[in-house]
């Protein structure tokens, strides 16, 4: 084959790949997004359906701009748990045409910010392992609660505690790595006089302890990806019953989200494999203050 007939079949291939691309935007009915802020809103919108691998990298996106800003194809694919063909597959859903033009919408956003990692790479040279580990969650927690000071939903959080400030009793609802937090929250509400069931699910017994969940109460749930805990088969047989439902959760891909009435996005750091818990005790702590002077009031 000629020079020119090879070009013109690298043309062809490029157009029917642009072609495939504008078509797969085109049913999904929105346009490229041009910043991270545009691919989180259409994330959001509930427009879009992936399958399973692809639905992985997206929460993966959501929860870490800054380790997909700052990462390798195979680093960002290690961490989410995907082969790099996939991340690739996930940027040309959108337009892009691989995952390095795809990644510039997360170098743009995390520009001039201080990177998430900046306890791994603080404490890089850290000549004692215990205290390196202690520096890194130390950060990651400090990442975690820069990002609720940054970015807080001010509207949803006096909605939540409206609606269980006025809940005859709220059952508090958590598994595995989310228990920890439900727990300390229902001592909390206990040592406060707020009436509070805690759905410990002792025995396998959780869906008899909501058995007598009515109208009239109301669910403080939290959840945190990869969901696939009890939690959103409790939280479920609540909504059936009526119940208000107020959600901590750590992206809109959550299950729970359109069983819930309210909802807080709370997305916390991780350093060597260890999620930290900080934002989510400091806004569950700040939601059952509100909840006791709304019903001291």
């Amino acid at each position: 084959m000629s020079g020119a007939g090879k070009s013109s079949g690298r043309s062809a291939a490029d157009e029917a790949a642009a072609r495939k691309r504008g078509r797969s935007l085109a049913a999904l009915g929105y346009i490229k997004p041009q910043t991270y802020e545009e691919l989180r809103a259409v994330l959001s919108s509930g427009t879009v359906h992936f399958p399973k691998r692809l639905r992985q990298v997206a929460i993966f996106l959501w929860q870490h701009p800054s380790d997909v800003a700052l990462g390798t194809i195979a680093q960002v694919a290690e961490q989410a748990g995907v082969q790099p063909s996939t991340l690739v597959r996930f940027a040309q859903i959108f337009g892009y045409s691989g995952f390095s033009d795809f990644q510039g919408l997360f170098k743009d956003h995390v520009k001039g910010s201080w990177p998430e990692g900046r306890g791994q790479e603080r404490t890089a040279a850290e000549p004692n392992a215990d205290l390196h580990f202690l520096h890194g969650m130390v950060g990651a927690s400090q990442a975690s609660l820069g990002r609720i000071e940054s970015g807080f939903d001010v509207e949803s959080f006096e909605t939540m505690v409206a609606l269980l400030a006025a809940a005859d009793l709220i059952y508090v609802i958590g598994s595995k790595r989310a228990f920890p937090v439900t727990t300390y929250l229902s001592l909390t509400l206990s040592q406060q006089g707020v009436r509070n069931v805690l759905v410990d699910n002792v025995g396998s017994t959780a869906l008899d302890q909501v058995g007598c969940i009515g109208r009239q109460d109301a669910v403080l749930a939290v959840s945190f990806s990869p969901y696939n805990s009890i939690t959103p088969d409790l939280v479920a047989v609540a909504h059936e019953r009526n119940a208000r439902i107020v959600t901590i959760t750590d992206s809109t891909f959550s299950p729970l989200i359109k069983l819930s009435d309210s909802w807080l996005e709370v997305v916390e750091s991780d350093f060597a494999g260890f999620r930290s818990l900080a934002a989510s005790l400091a806004v569950g702590m700040a939601l059952v203050h509100g909840v006791v002077a709304r019903r001291s009031e």
